[in-house]
């Protein structure tokens, strides 16, 4: 009998609850790099054809997961205390948000990186989470009245706090969270020309 709120049948929604609460579970002990379809399915008892048929491949499972862990972050954007979420002015909260980013990726603790980094990058961009970070910047310099092409613009700034690049900064060019978040601050400003207001 499908629930009359998702319109899953209870069996379903309880297929979904062990696979997640399974892939959760290994993740957390082995790290998502090591985590196949195969061991989910087993840790969870459920057959791996309902596995595939699910959540499609690996990648859409992780993403299942991560839309998941990243609730949290979302709920303290959207609607949490300054300055991450409302109360102050834009430009506070764009800032707030990029540094708030560079500080999870930077968290080897912080299950929303590691789940991102197994998921290619355009499955990550266009997913649930994706969207939803894209939408926030876009809406953010809309709100601080910065002229242009806010989509583009969105994109533009993302591309910095992006997962591989700021691994790159970090590992390759030893750039450190301070700096990184320093360097956001910049581009806030530069973009919102916040200084002018």
């Amino acid at each position: 009998m499908p629930d009359e709120l998702t319109g899953e049948r209870a069996d379903a929604a309880r297929n979904r609850y062990l696979l997640l609460e399974a892939a959760a579970r290994l993740v957390a002990d082995r790290g998502a790099e090591h985590v196949t379809m195969h061991e989910v399915a087993r840790a969870a008892g459920v057959g791996k054809g309902t596995l595939f048929r699910r959540f499609g491949d690996r990648n859409g499972l992780l993403l299942a997961l991560l839309r998941d862990v990243e609730a949290e972050f979302h709920e303290a954007y959207t609607c949490g205390p300054p300055p991450l979420g409302p109360g102050v002015s834009a430009e506070a909260r764009l800032t707030a948000f990029g540094r708030a980013l560079i500080e999870r990726v930077a968290d080897d603790t912080d299950l929303g990186p590691a789940l991102g980094r197994q998921v290619p990058c355009e499955r990550r961009q266009a997913s649930t989470y994706g969207r939803a970070f894209h939408c926030h910047v876009s809406s953010l310099l809309r709100e601080a009245g910065v002229e242009g092409d806010h989509d583009m613009l969105a994109h533009a700034m993302l591309a910095f706090t992006d997962l591989e690049n700021m691994d790159y900064l970090r590992n390759e060019c030893q750039a450190t969270t301070a700096r990184l978040q320093s360097t956001w601050a910049d581009l806030v400003r530069r973009v919102t020309r916040a200084d002018e207001h």
